[in-house]
């Protein structure tokens, strides 16, 4: 079994970390069995960091290492995309982290209001005395040095010219995902892959979280088929039934199962057919015995011999 462990979930969502809900997204796309442990704080991971995979004693950390572990482990959510479409994955992936992901740092832990009010108060309340004091403001800072140091170059020096190229790059982002999905359901065909657990994890917290400083969620509402995008992903996935599995998934999972019967029953069936020709074959036909019959009286006759004597 498979144990992820992540933020724990609110505001609607399985988790309100987006690079856990990636990972979230992706297993439940793949129908991939999966024990989900919530975490009070990261180092209740051996290397620090969540959202973090073990199984089998082996360890995997990051979305992108722990989506490969999965298609390693045969529960595959690319396999119907031809190799343009893998190509074009990873281009729209290396996108969104360099555009859309700075913006959601930003929105959730730089931006003063949406973290004393918002952020600070949800990850404070969900760690144990005394790191509630101290994580939240490294979570914070984190986040401060990494816009700093991929997006703080000239021209762009102070913190305000860097933050207003960061949502003007992230609305961009957003505007191009909203053209390309369009009116379909998913952004490859109609079933979802990789790149829509990443467009999910990265859009949905800041789609539901009930911000103070509502800049990029208000234009992201604007844009209804990423909203839908979400929502939809929500209600078919991560509704769970009674049995703890949601419909989606089960359906995942029964079509794996469903496929595993049709391989066996093509074996059983080419096992059979091969049977039946060996059967039928000359040199193989199995040849009728003849039935030994004693000769009259010689049984009788040797077993009065052995008395006899």
């Amino acid at each position: 079994m498979m144990e992820l462990r992540c933020w724990g979930s609110d505001w609607g969502l399985p988790s309100v970390h987006p690079e856990c809900l990636v990972v979230l997204a992706y297993a439940r796309f793949a129908g991939a069995p999966l024990k989900v442990t919530p975490v009070d704080y990261t180092w209740a991971s051996p290397k620090g960091t969540v959202p973090f995979l073990t199984s089998a004693g082996e360890d995997t950390h990051q979305p992108a290492n722990i989506l490969n572990f999965f298609r390693k482990q045969k529960y595959n959510a690319d396999y119907v995309l031809s190799a343009k479409e893998g190509s074009d994955t990873l281009a729209y992936i290396a996108l969104l982290e360099e555009k859309l992901l700075p913006a959601v740092l930003h929105t959730f832990w730089v931006d003063t209001e949406n973290y004393c009010n918002v952020t600070r108060p949800w990850y404070a309340s969900h760690t144990p005395f005394p790191l509630n004091y101290y994580l939240p403001g490294k979570m914070s800072r984190d986040a401060l040095d990494r816009n700093l140091v991929t997006r703080g170059q000239p021209p762009l020096y102070s913190l305000s010219e860097v933050e207003a190229q960061i949502y003007k790059d992230a609305k961009e982002c957003l505007n191009l995902f909203s053209n390309r999905l369009g009116t379909a359901q998913y952004f490859f065909g109609s079933t979802p892959t990789s790149l829509d657990a990443f467009v999910f994890g990265f859009l949905a917290p800041l789609y539901k979280a009930h911000l103070h400083k509502v800049n990029l969620q208000q234009h992201l509402k604007q844009l209804s088929n990423l909203c839908h995008f979400c929502d939809h992903i929500l209600s078919a996935y991560f509704v769970s039934d009674d049995a703890g599995t949601s419909a989606a998934g089960q359906e995942a999972i029964d079509a794996n199962l469903q496929k595993l019967t049709q391989l066996v029953n093509k074996e059983s069936n080419l096992i059979e057919k091969m049977d039946d020709n060996l059967r039928r074959s000359p040199q193989n036909r199995p040849q009728k015995l003849s039935t030994l019959k004693p000769v009259g009286g010689a049984e009788n006759s040797h077993s009065s011999d052995l008395l006899s004597h």
